[in-house]
């Protein structure tokens, strides 16, 4: 049984404690938290599993495989070279850390003892957008011409980070995820309303190779939650909802053929074609209803026990914070495009 010690349990940990009780082959062997009152909270729903207020107190525990870390953005760096530096897989919530040169320390620091790196990409778990990858892959979508996220919400606000490193990791991984490359410039611009100097909401732009363009809007500041993606194909269009608890993704038979002699065909003049647009049915697959926290820690588990990359590994994890760290650049220098240099 691989032995899981959990690090935070404020907004996030407790969901991680739920999860990380139920993992076949593992069990939550312990919890740690400087807040006692935190701590006290969780313990009283796992009477069995041990609780410290001390990281090193931890470390030091024999009885411990793995850490799952989920406490503030900016101490993710710290806690998570000390896990692995004691010998300890590590999945870290997003995002990885605040900078690439630090995710490439954790990433040597892993590689150097043949730990499990991970990084809490939930959305890369869940069913919808594993769907949503197989869409693409089958042909089905045709060729991506441009993708659009909205993640807004009113609250909640955080103090430590900005809106775009709080929220953007999650479609950023996920665009990652389904067009299996990078993009190669970044523009983006914040708006700082209610705290100085932490932009509360942002627009991000990204240039992938093919010419093809995705558009990334979150905030903290919004009348209604909102969790969208929608991909725009040569052959159809396709929605994905996170909200609506019916309809999770919307396949739209819609586009623009090229016809000539009322036959669809390829041109290399635009003399010698019509566009035709085309309006076809609306179909709603049909998706699991699998808990992607729940897919995600028992991912962590089995590449433990089977020796197998995360698909949310540190590489991973770093190209998220890289392209953070250049939507980051470009806010600071008035929108102006930053290269990615991944």
């Amino acid at each position: 049984m691989i032995r899981f010690g959990l690090v935070g349990v404020g907004y996030w940990g407790p969901n991680l404690a739920r999860n990380l009780n139920g993992v076949d082959g593992g069990v939550l062997a312990w919890i740690c938290d400087a807040n006692p009152a935190a701590l006290g909270k969780v313990s009283t729903s796992y009477p069995r599993v041990k609780t410290c207020g001390s990281l090193d107190e931890l470390l030091a525990a024999d009885d411990l495989d793995a850490v799952v870390v989920a406490t503030p953005a900016g101490t993710h760096y710290d806690i998570a070279l000390k896990c692995l530096k004691a010998g300890k897989h590590t999945l870290v919530e997003k995002p990885l850390a605040m900078s690439s040169a630090q995710c490439d320390e954790l990433i040597q620091a892993a590689e150097e003892k043949n730990l499990k790196l991970m990084v809490g990409h939930t959305f890369l778990y869940s069913p919808p957008v594993i769907k949503l990858k197989e869409l693409l892959e089958s042909g089905e979508i045709g060729d991506i011409y441009y993708a659009y996220s909205t993640r807004t919400n009113l609250g909640q606000i955080r103090k430590d980070v900005n809106a775009m490193w709080n929220l953007a990791p999650h479609d950023i991984s996920i665009l990652l995820y389904l067009f299996d490359s990078a993009p190669t410039q970044v523009t983006a611009k914040g708006l700082d309303k209610i705290q100085d100097g932490i932009e509360d909401t942002v627009f991000l732009y990204m240039d992938f190779p093919g010419k093809m363009l995705a558009h990334v809007h979150v905030s903290w500041l919004d009348p209604g939650k909102v969790r969208k993606l929608t991909l725009v194909g040569s052959k159809k269009m396709v929605v994905y909802d996170d909200v609506d608890p019916d309809a999770k993704i919307r396949i739209y038979d819609k586009g623009v053929t090229k016809v000539a002699n009322n036959k669809p065909e390829s041109f290399d003049s635009f003399g010698e074609f019509q566009l035709l647009l085309r309006a076809g049915d609306v179909l709603i697959p049909k998706v699991a209803a699998t808990e992607p926290l729940k897919a995600e820690c028992q991912h962590f588990a089995d590449c433990i026990a089977n020796d197998k990359r995360p698909i949310t590994d540190g590489a991973h994890g770093k190209q998220v914070v890289r392209i953070l760290e250049a939507a980051q650049e470009s806010m600071a220098c008035n929108s102006c495009p930053v290269e990615v240099n991944l």
